[in-house]
């Protein structure tokens, strides 16, 4: 061998140990870098008509285990998803308070509490039925329930609404994700067609690959040509040869009634679309899969709970309220039913409507024979035909009725009155005397009049013996049998429908309530516990995927340390070259 092959094996052998030593210092120094893999300087020998003529670094790779990325990538969409969930049901728990007490005590604040602090304000109550003291707190105990309901229920809607806005916030991430895959596989195309190494610009894209299905399910393939190509779980393109924005505007508010439906352009939550296809339905996997089942699921099948047991203590207070009546009575009753004047009247029995003095005294009153009525406009002209009373429909379509003497009210005996389709006391039908007012979790309150004092809260009953005596006392104050009546609409078992995940059940209030706090809780604990689950999953998907593609710093400080040596092994041999020319040409220059 030739003393300048030699030279030019050394050579060789000296840039490619730099090579490798670069690649290894890279790798040193990367070894925290979010998704940086452990690159290689790959060489071949050179060979010239037979004889070895050097060493040559033929391109820097990684090797990445394609079918542990790919379970790495469906972890963390489950993982994106059980993390968005277990923090929303985190929420939505803390919504409905505890059942206990922080310091151990047995008084909590949940619904269930609420209620059965109204249990005991009416058990109070029965004692003393004239105290306005206690039937303040009665009142008092009724508008913190209503109150709660109303509470938990714009809570809930909130929940939906910044689940609607973390949606567009996470579709603008998948988009920003989306164009960086497509703008790394074009600089990934032309690196490589330059001879260049494409491995840091691959694990830039795995990267991003990996945030992406954090956001949402998808699938994906590197096609021949290089590109890493995604697609919807449908085949709907969101990266081929170009990157496919997402498309999604938020509500512009968020009530129980603001609901997605596919191919519905009314108002409501939007599609969310990919070049004007609907991929909402695609989606249900990462941050966005989950916060889409929250808003459109989860959240209202909590609030449908929280209605029905707002119209289960409606209908229970109301029941009562309605058969019953203040002293003094009050001057007007309007009723909450919309009706017209030509609407039909399907009614039986006799209703008793009477005018009462401020002492509960009679002044006039009549017994209708509501069978004798074809329409609601019927009734109208029977009741104004009453001495002292005046009826209408106002303007909101309520039936109402006044006294129209100074100081006058009016007090109502259902009697033997059935109305309506469901047999409803007259009163109740028209919710002439409702003690809470209201038609779901999100509106329930306490009549307006009874919270202002106004009027009482409905604790007399209007005499119903006959007949009655103009002047003779028909409204007494201080009977506890209402109270009874109220305690027991309360108390009592009563029906619950299947509805928001919870079967049918029979309970009273208070267990309806607490068995929805409970269903909530445990709802809670489960997506704690998926979290935890997935959250180990993807650890040990990543970490077998670091093994097998990571740095490991002892090893790649061993490797530099042999490199090194491998190094000054060269620099010697040209050392050694370069004194062996330096002597041949002393020799040829004495000859």
């Amino acid at each position: 061998m030739s003393l300048n092959i030699a030279r030019s094996v050394a050579f060789s052998g000296l840039s490619a140990t730099s090579v490798q030593i670069s690649v290894t210092s890279s790798n040193i120094s990367n070894a925290d870098t979010t998704g940086y893999t452990k690159k290689t300087a790959s060489q071949s020998s050179s060979v010239t008509n037979g004889v070895g003529t050097g060493v040559a670094v033929t391109g820097i790779t990684s090797t990445v285990d394609k079918l542990l990325l790919k379970s790495l990538v469906g972890a963390i969409s489950d993982l994106g998803s059980a993390d968005t969930t277990n923090s929303y049901l985190t929420s939505l728990e803390k919504l409905y308070g505890s059942t206990s007490s922080t310091d151990g005590s047995s008084t909590g604040t949940s619904l269930a509490n609420s209620i059965a602090a109204l249990e005991s304000a009416l058990s109070s109550l029965e004692s003393s039925p004239s105290s306005a003291s206690l039937q303040s707190n009665v009142v008092g105990a009724l508008d913190d329930v209503a109150s709660q309901l109303r509470e938990t229920s714009s809570g809930i809607q909130k929940l939906r609404g910044n689940a609607d806005q973390d949606i567009a916030s996470s579709i603008d991430e998948v988009n920003a994700d989306l164009q960086q895959i497509a703008d790394l596989n074009a600089q990934i195309k032309q690196t490589a067609a330059a001879g260049q190494s494409t491995a840091d610009l691959e694990d830039q894209r795995n990267t991003a690959l990996q945030d992406l299905a954090s956001k949402m399910n998808i699938s994906y393939f590197t096609a021949s040509n290089g590109d890493l190509q995604i697609y919807t779980t449908s085949g709907q393109a969101l990266v081929d040869s170009s990157a496919h924005a997402i498309s999604y505007t938020t509500a512009s508010s968020v009530t129980a009634s603001t609901t997605y439906t596919a191919g519905s352009s009314t108002s409501g939550f939007s599609a969310i679309t990919v070049n004007g296809v609907d991929i909402t339905s695609q989606i249900a996997g990462g941050d966005i899969g989950a916060l889409i089942t929250l808003r459109d699921e989860t959240l209202p099948a909590a609030q449908s709970q929280l209605d029905q047991l707002a119209q289960q203590l409606a209908s229970a207070m109301n029941s009562v309220s309605n058969g019953a009546s203040s002293v003094p009575a009050p001057t007007s009753l309007t009723g909450t039913t919309s009706v017209t004047a030509g609407m039909a009247l399907a009614a039986s029995g006799t209703v008793r409507i009477a005018v009462t003095d401020q002492s509960g005294s009679l002044v006039s009153y009549s017994d209708l024979d509501l069978s004798s009525y074809s329409t609601v406009g019927d009734l109208v002209t029977a009741v104004n035909g009453i001495s002292g009373l005046s009826a209408s429909i106002d303007a909101d379509g309520h039936f109402s009725i006044t006294a129209t003497g100074s100081g006058n009210g009016v007090a109502i005996n259902e009697m033997t009155s059935s109305v309506g389709s469901t047999s409803e006391g007259f009163s109740e039908y028209f919710g002439l005397n409702d003690v809470v007012t209201g038609t779901s979790a999100s509106d329930i309150a306490v009549d307006s009049k009874i919270l202002s004092g106004t009027n009482g809260l409905q604790l007399a009953t209007l005499d119903s013996s006959s007949p009655l005596t103009v002047g003779s006392t028909v409204l007494s104050s201080g009977s506890a049998t209402v109270i009874n009546a109220f305690y027991d609409a309360l108390t009592n078992a009563r029906t619950f429908a299947s509805t928001g995940g919870l079967a049918a059940t029979t309970g009273s209030l208070a267990d309806y309530a607490s068995t929805i706090v409970a269903d909530v809780a445990s709802k809670s604990s489960q997506a704690s516990t998926s979290y935890t689950a997935k959250e180990t999953a993807q650890s040990t998907y990543a970490n077998s995927l670091s093994s097998q593609s990571g740095v490991n710093l002892d090893e790649e400080s061993a490797t530099l340390s042999t490199l090194q040596n491998k190094y000054s092994a060269a620099s010697a041999l040209i050392e050694a070259i370069n004194s062996m020319y330096s002597a041949l040409l002393a020799a040829v220059q004495s000859a």
